[in-house]
């Protein structure tokens, strides 16, 4: 007789609980809210940066981010180069968010005196819950112009000479909260190349990792390799290791990279320094976000 009263109590509160349960779908349908909703992937990375190489992570709209990325010289330079902090290659930038999905940059180099401009277009995004996407996807798209003076006025030189173009996509996934996976395949092109030995298009693929160790502080690394025949001899594959360090509304990126330059066509074509007889740089990335629209609220 126990035990008869027992079961019985037992699939009354399993019928209870099973009806409840959905009366409360029910009325979240009702309410407009899903209870399943899709839950998207955030902060991949710290900034829309991972060193060199743009990031997954997009800029919100109406968010302007300044950023000043500045390199010292080689370390190896020793104690008269003051281990490469005597030297200094700097880029001034801008990014800004049109929407959630695209943003636009432009900056201005000392080395090589160049000015370039991208667009970065997301047009998927990792996600769980009703919609399941394993990974995000972006599109980037951008040019720069070289401004400083011919090595050689007397010949004749063309404006078309001084311009490059670059194209990447970005497959990202965040992993965990702590890690996260990035490939960018990518093309440059440059309209006169120095050598015969150099080609114009320059195919490459470049792999960027996070590694977060604590709620501000993350590892990052990037390496980007050169398809074989395309640079002429003496130039090398990209390598940078830093360390992110979030700040409130500023992102410091400490690194150490063997690249001077920080636009495409330079970090990935023309690379020179050798890590192994200490051609490298230490330098760093630093981020300040301005609101300069604010959000539009639903209803408003």
């Amino acid at each position: 007789m126990n035990l008869r009263k027992t079961g019985a109590v037992l699939c009354l509160l399993l019928h209870t609980w099973s009806v409840l349960s959905a009366q409360d779908q029910d009325l979240l349908s009702l309410l407009g809210e899903d209870p399943n909703p899709t839950q998207y992937a955030t902060a991949a990375f710290k900034t829309n940066r991972i060193i060199n190489l743009h990031s997954i992570e997009h800029t919100a709209p109406g968010v302007l981010d300044f950023k000043i990325l500045h390199r010292f010289g080689f370390i190896n330079g020793g104690a008269y180069e003051f281990f490469g902090l005597d030297q200094a290659t700097m880029r001034l930038g801008f990014d800004y968010g049109l929407t959630s999905n695209l943003q636009i940059g432009l900056g201005r180099s000392n080395f090589e005196k160049t000015y370039d401009f991208y667009a970065k277009y997301r047009f998927l995004r990792q996600s769980k819950g009703k919609r399941n996407i394993p990974l995000s996807m972006s599109l980037v798209a951008g040019s720069a112009i070289k401004t400083n003076r011919w090595p050689d006025p007397d010949r004749d030189n063309l404006f078309s000479s001084r311009l490059y173009y670059h194209f990447q996509l970005l497959l990202a996934r965040k992993f965990s909260e702590g890690f996260t996976l990035q490939l960018s395949p990518t093309l440059v092109h440059r309209n006169l190349v120095a050598t015969r030995a150099e080609k114009n298009d320059v195919f490459a693929l470049g792999a960027g990792i996070r590694q977060k160790i604590s709620k501000r502080i993350a590892v990052n690394a990037e390496y980007i390799y050169v398809l074989p025949n395309q640079l002429a001899e003496g130039f090398q594959n990209s390598l940078s290791i830093g360390l992110d360090i979030e700040t409130g509304g500023h992102v410091f990126q400490l690194h150490f990279t063997n690249s001077t330059s920080m636009i495409e066509k330079g970090f990935v074509a023309e690379t020179s320094g050798r890590w192994e007889k200490g051609d490298i740089r230490f330098g760093f990335n630093i981020s300040r976000v301005f609101t300069l629209r604010a959000p539009r609220v639903s209803g408003e």
